[in-house]
């Protein structure tokens, strides 16, 4: 497969998070023998955003048209006759495109706060709509004072790529009883500095972490160590590994998601109606940095960095803006405490390249870290403590040419966090595992065919005292068969695909289970059960 081919269909990168909201159930069709000129609007098997009910007031953050890298620029204003304290915020974004057009990436920030970040679907020349929720509740913060609003969607308009991206983003909120949110919502200041609340008692970092922009570290996962023949080389292979950092002091890791964008895997006739997980759902990665609490509330500036391991040096192509969430002792001025405990093990990552026909790299890379701290507060002393593993395995093989590619790779990333103080002991543990598993063959009469399969899955288990209190699995996996002629006139594409979703949430709270399939972009099931 030539690499061009790859970096072409994945071109384009930088959006904004939630949920696609589901269609209604599909209807008996005809389905086409080949891809035509329009297909069924973009949905997702994801469960949509539970509302309350009563009094709710509208705001509007956005309505723009992205046509070029220009941001929009506005002014939010908090919602008159709902109060300044909700039971839920829910964003929303509407967008339509037709034309031709790659995927685009984006953001939307409200007083410097990144609240949502997404990519889009690439458009029939009919053109499709579609629709993105998310609950915002944790920034309400943020949205209880006027604020300017930044969003961009990058995008490139010319004789060509004809694909104007047009959005509409509001906020509704509910009111009620006031949900849990944190205190404040703080971001980095110049430099990379953090200044918390002296009397801060828990301190969240989100890092909305994302690999793109059209080069190689786009599809991350599929490169390989400098001496092997392929198209996307880095030195350490493709192991990839956020890191966060408080005064250059290692504060956090995590597994970067395999994000697999709408015209990734040479194959945009794979995402046309179906995407890819967390394609429209770029989840922040969450780092408690309660730990450090005590060395960040001396009410001095502490530089916190971000950085993603793996990635070659002066190569760019990662995302990685940082939202801080912060909880007060709304009874004591000053909280005071210390980091106790600071155990980081050895990175492992042994990227191995096999030269034959075909050639080969094998990767074996993890990492440890343990961290413990306490804060003194009104309540008592607490104390909380962190431990993360991560693993990454996978098998990279390709022929000469790169006519045929194919990756089977895992990643794991396992997080304990437990609270000791006032009452038992609580922990939340969380195991998450991401899968991919596909291949990339091009035949000789040009005709390109990509098979692929994608699983997010995490299992939460909560305990007090050593009992489980709440248990929740999550199980989503998309999987797709697709074909297109290369090097022809896009009405002699002959493309074909099949992609079907499966999104099962169940557990001690309840059980949500949706099937999707769609065939020659028509939308054949829509399926919801337990």
């Amino acid at each position: 497969m030539k690499r061009r081919i790859v970096m072409s269909m994945l071109a384009g990168a930088t959006l904004l998070a939630s949920t696609l909201l589901g269609a209604a159930p599909a209807q008996s069709a005809d389905v086409p023998a080949e891809f035509g000129t329009d297909w069924h609007d973009p949905v997702t098997a994801a469960p949509p955003i539970e509302k309350p009910s009563g009094r709710s007031c509208h705001v509007t953050l956005a309505d723009a048209q992205f046509r070029d890298f220009t941001p929009y620029r506005g002014a939010y204003v908090p919602p008159k006759g709902c109060g300044d304290r909700w039971s839920k915020v829910v964003l929303r974004l509407d967008g339509k495109v037709k034309g031709r057009q790659y995927d685009r990436l984006g953001y939307l920030h409200v007083g410097g706060v990144e609240i949502l970040r997404t990519s889009t679907p690439e458009p029939s020349p009919d053109g499709i709509a579609w629709s993105v929720e998310k609950d915002v509740t944790r920034y309400s913060d943020t949205f209880r004072h006027e604020q300017d609003v930044e969003m961009l969607i990058g995008n490139v308009v010319d004789d060509t790529y004809t694909g104007v991206i047009d959005v509409k983003a509001t906020l509704t909120f509910y009111a009620g009883r006031p949900a849990a949110a944190p205190d404040r919502v703080l971001t980095l200041g110049e430099g990379n500095t953090l200044t918390t609340p002296r009397n801060s008692e828990r301190i969240l970092a989100e890092v909305y972490a994302t690999g793109s922009g059209g080069g190689c570290e786009e599809f991350w996962y599929l490169a390989v160590p400098d001496k092997a023949p392929y198209s996307c080389q880095a030195d350490g292979g493709p192991y990839r590994e956020v890191q966060i950092k408080v005064d250059g002091q290692l504060a956090g890791i995590a597994a970067p998601f395999p994000h697999v964008w709408t015209g990734g895997w040479s194959n945009p006739f794979l995402w046309y109606v179906v995407p890819g997980p967390r394609a429209f759902d770029v989840k922040p990665i969450e780092y408690d940095l309660t730990p450090f609490a005590g060395l960040l509330n001396d009410g001095r500036p502490h530089r916190v960095d971000v950085s993603v391991v793996g990635v070659p040096e002066g190569q760019s192509g990662w995302s990685a803006p940082v939202d801080v969430l912060v909880w007060q002792d709304a009874k004591s001025d000053r909280v005071t405490g210390k980091l106790t405990v600071h155990k980081a093990g050895d990175l492992a990552n042994s990227s191995t390249y096999t030269a034959g026909s075909p050639e080969r790299v094998d990767t074996d890379a993890g990492h440890r870290l343990t961290v413990a701290g306490y804060v003194d507060t009104s309540h008592g002393r607490v104390t909380t403590t962190v431990k993360r593993s991560l693993a990454n395995t996978s098998k990279h093989v390709w022929t000469d040419g790169e006519n045929t590619d194919t990756l089977d790779a895992t990643w794991t990333d396992d997080e304990s966090v437990t609270v000791d103080g006032r009452g038992p002991a609580r922990t939340t543990a969380t195991h998450r595992t991401y899968t991919m598993d596909g291949s990339i063959t091009i035949g000789t009469d040009d005709r390109l065919r990509t098979v692929l399969s994608l699983g997010d899955r995490a299992v939460v288990a909560e305990s007090a005292g050593g009992r489980r209190t709440v248990r929740s699995r999550l199980d989503d996996t998309v999987s797709g068969d697709a074909a297109w002629t290369l090097n022809v006139p896009r009405d002699h594409r002959h493309a074909v695909g099949t992609t079907s979703e499966r999104y099962r949430l169940y557990g001690s709270r309840g059980c949500y289970d949706r099937t999707l399939t769609a065939v020659q972009g028509v939308l054949t099931e829509d399926r919801s059960g337990c």
